[in-house]
């Protein structure tokens, strides 16, 4: 599965995911500022199967019965590693299943 960071997100992050992951970072894509729209479109053209992030917002400003790959939002009380590492196993558990296109949510 290859998956799709956002720059919010640690980027130490990627080392929580299985190896039989592919994690990329919006900063490693080279594709910092760009707008959650522009984004998601960027990812799917590129083949990510999912965008991780914390940001709550993407669910308010995208269409989400347009959404061109699924989107995980994490929520915890920050966006440190620690803080967001524990909601791996959450994340993962969202991926296995049948994904759609659609807004998942992952907290403690």
């Amino acid at each position: 599965m290859k998956l799709l960071l956002d720059e919010s997100m640690p980027r130490r992050l990627a080392a929580f995911f299985p190896e039989s992951f592919t994690v990329r970072t919006v900063q490693q894509m080279d594709w910092s500022g760009c707008g959650n729209g522009d984004l998601l479109r960027l990812a799917a053209k590129h083949e990510f199967d999912a965008l991780v992030t914390v940001d709550q917002g993407i669910e308010h400003e995208q269409n989400v019965n347009r959404l061109p790959i699924p989107v995980v939002i994490m929520r915890a009380s920050r966006t440190r590693l620690k803080e967001l590492q524990p909601l791996v196993p959450g994340v993962l558990d969202v991926l296995s299943g049948d994904l759609k296109r659609r807004v998942y949510h992952v907290s403690a």
